[in-house]
């Protein structure tokens, strides 16, 4: 049974934690807001940066930093929760779970929310890293079917080795609340991390939560993305996407939702973007993403919503009432990181790992910047053999691939400056 571990050495100055207000350029969660818009108050980088600074990590970045007061907070795959200084890239402190941190923070009134691997849900303070409240899901698990992706053996069961997210929280008025891999949707109370609902999905949850007008938005690995009444958890309605009997790899949702103006945009593994009614969950308008998953999260501004696939390699930009076509962009790697708007900018990190600038008001490409090459004993080597169709041969294939750096995590744009990390398991301020 979930259960809740409560620091009482903290009790007595939970009330008062550490904190200072927000600031408008903030970004305190994954994709800024409650509505995931993928908005941020900030002028960017219009032109070409360089590495301001640069945070090495003992494991893999995947997880989306958080910026608050002039700190970032990020996790890695070596199992920490790092605090550091957004001006010169130092540690502030970092905290140790049991498993890896995919999941992107959120910060609230002095502490710091996330999720890890080991199936433990924490609540740090902001300021010193200690731990406030931890509470035990019934465990984390990434999705698993038989014959994923086509691969052998048909008969066995494998987790999926691109499941790569956990759900990141989102924190309101309150309560705090993220998906997990026992399948539930969790509303916790921040500041004890008391369970105040929790609902049951068909499969793993790790999608995150877009909140808007007390209504959670929220899909899972079972195809159906769910609206729930955020104090009760009520389901209000659910929308069932696409299903593939065959190989397992064309289902499930993983990007998490943005909501704007009575439309909420969330992509799909079934290779579609769909745009619903925000009251009923009907369907307005979808789009056909040439066969790949769109599992990152869309960005929306200006009437316009901006989205990519996984292996078409296409980022697209389409009206956001009508889905009419604006225009689309060539990549060269897929898209698995969800993109930022800063001012006049689209700030897009990708499977090749670079990250792209694009001009809103021109709708073309300004920059392209892509990392150095890494360390001769980092680098991928070359190998003249195609990956085999067997479960240990693509997944060795891919440990490979992000050992060798790629952009899972997403950019956050704070002031001049783009805080990323990346799968070589470096955090990195751009400017």
């Amino acid at each position: 049974m979930p259960k809740v571990l409560l620091s009482t050495a903290l009790l007595s100055v939970t009330g008062s934690l550490w904190f200072l207000p927000l600031t408008a350029e903030d970004a305190a969660m994954f994709r800024g807001s409650l509505a995931h818009t993928g908005v941020y108050d900030a002028p960017g980088v219009p032109k070409l940066p360089s590495v301001k600074w640069k945070f090495q990590t003992g494991g893999r970045i995947i997880s989306s930093p958080a910026v608050v007061n002039g700190t970032v907070y990020v996790g890695s795959a070596d199992g920490n929760l790092y605090a550091i200084d957004s001006a010169n890239g130092s540690l502030k402190w970092k905290f140790a779970t049991n498993g890896m941190v995919t999941s992107s923070p959120a910060v609230s009134a002095g502490i710091v929310c996330f999720g890890s691997f080991d199936g433990s849900f924490y609540a740090v303070n902001a300021a010193t890293g200690q731990q406030v409240w931890r509470f035990d899901t019934e465990g984390e698990r990434r999705f698993a079917a038989k014959n994923i992706h086509g691969i052998q053996p048909e008969g066995e069961i494998m987790p999926d080795f691109w499941d790569f997210y956990l759900s990141s929280p989102a924190v309101s008025d309150g309560s705090v609340y993220f998906g997990s891999g026992d399948g539930d949707v969790y509303a916790l109370d921040v500041s004890s991390g008391l369970v105040k609902w929790k609902f049951k999905t068909g499969n793993v949850v790790h999608a995150s939560p877009a909140i808007a007008n007390g209504t959670l938005f929220i899909g899972s690995f079972d195809g159906s993305f769910y609206a729930l009444d955020t104090v009760t958890g009520k389901e209000k309605w659910r929308h069932k996407t696409g299903e593939d009997n065959v190989i397992h790899n064309q289902e499930g949702i993983t990007s998490s939702a943005a909501v704007v103006d009575g439309v909420v945009y969330v992509g799909c593994r079934d290779s579609h973007l769909y745009f619903l009614d925000v009251e009923t969950g009907q369907r307005i308008w979808e789009m056909f993403a040439g066969g790949g998953w769109v599992t990152n999260s869309p960005a929306v501004k200006d009437g316009k919503v901006y989205s990519g696939g996984g292996s078409d390699r296409q980022f697209h930009a389409l009206n956001a009432k009508s889905g009419a076509h604006v225009f689309s962009l060539d990549v060269e790697g897929g898209t698995f990181a969800s993109p930022a708007i800063a001012g006049n900018f689209l700030y897009l990190a990708t499977f090749d790992n670079k990250i792209r600038a694009i001009d809103l008001t021109t709708n073309t490409l300004t920059w392209k910047f892509e990392l150095n090459a890494k360390p001769a004993d980092r680098a991928e080597t070359a190998s003249p053999l195609k990956p085999l169709p067997f479960y240990d041969d693509r997944v060795a294939s891919m440990a490979k691939k992000l050992q060798s750096g790629v952009f899972l995590s997403s950019p956050v744009v704070v002031g001049n400056t783009i805080y990323i990390g990346n799968t070589d398991g470096a955090v990195y301020a751009l400017q």
